[in-house]
């Protein structure tokens, strides 16, 4: 699956894309703790930079120099030769991701956005809060366990989950699963699944698996339709 991300907050000057530190850390991050898309970079060892580099739309020779700054600030170790975090880097890396998921359910509970309108708007604001700001986020809020998209809040219960969970490609037919989690690397992607209904929370019943086509027949809501393995791998589901 094409990981590339249109979501990542960067800011953009005279059309070039510029990403910040946080955002390195943030695709690190994903691919320390891989569920579905990400989950066969974890049989291959360490993300290398050309990896991040993917997934954030940048040249390797920029994520490598971006590696170096990381590796100089003590947060990314390359002692096997390839990108890891360092205990400070996963401690600032869970920081960043769960501001962000704070940030996106301010925008949904009280600005109205939509839960994809609240993830590309919550990439750009993120600078703007400092922690304490988000932690008064998170009282208003009444401390809400999980972002619009069904990424639990507390990164230590993510990860915990994460061996629950089975991204949709993954499941043959038969079978009845719940949308846990949706992947949120691509906007476009991401605003397919709320139009398509494909929200956390919604029942599926798989009942077709075509390996030639890449496409599987889903059932709910009483509708029945195709969903492509692209579109499935980001689907994040438990088997109902």
């Amino acid at each position: 699956m094409v990981v590339a991300r249109t979501g990542w907050s960067n800011i953009s000057i005279m059309g070039v894309r510029h990403h910040s530190t946080e955002d390195y850390l943030e695709a690190l991050y994903f691919l320390a703790f891989p569920i579905g898309e990400y989950g066969p970079i974890a049989s291959r060892g360490p993300a290398p930079a050309a990896r991040v580099a993917e997934m954030l739309g940048v040249s390797p020779a920029t994520a490598s120099e971006m590696m170096s700054r990381l590796e100089h600030d003590g947060l990314v170790s390359r002692a096997t030769g390839k990108p890891v975090l360092t205990d400070a880097g996963r401690t600032e890396a869970e920081r960043v991701v769960r501001n962000h998921r704070i940030i996106e359910r301010f925008l949904t509970d009280f600005m109205g956005y939509t839960p994809a309108e609240s993830h590309e708007h919550a990439d750009a604001m993120g600078d703007a809060f400092d922690d304490e700001m988000v932690a008064r986020l998170a009282d208003r809020l009444g401390h809400p366990d999980r972002c619009p998209h069904g990424w639990p809040i507390d990164t230590a219960f993510e990860q915990a989950e994460n061996r629950d969970l089975r991204a949709l490609c993954d499941i043959d037919a038969p079978a009845r699963v719940v949308i846990v989690r949706l992947a949120e690397h691509d906007t476009d992607l991401l605003n397919w699944f709320y139009d398509s209904s494909l929200a956390p929370g919604t029942e599926l019943e798989i009942t077709a698996h075509t390996p030639a086509t890449g496409q599987r027949t889903i059932s709910h809501n009483g509708s029945t339709r195709e969903i492509s393995d692209i579109a499935a791998a980001g689907l994040y589901v438990r088997v109902a």
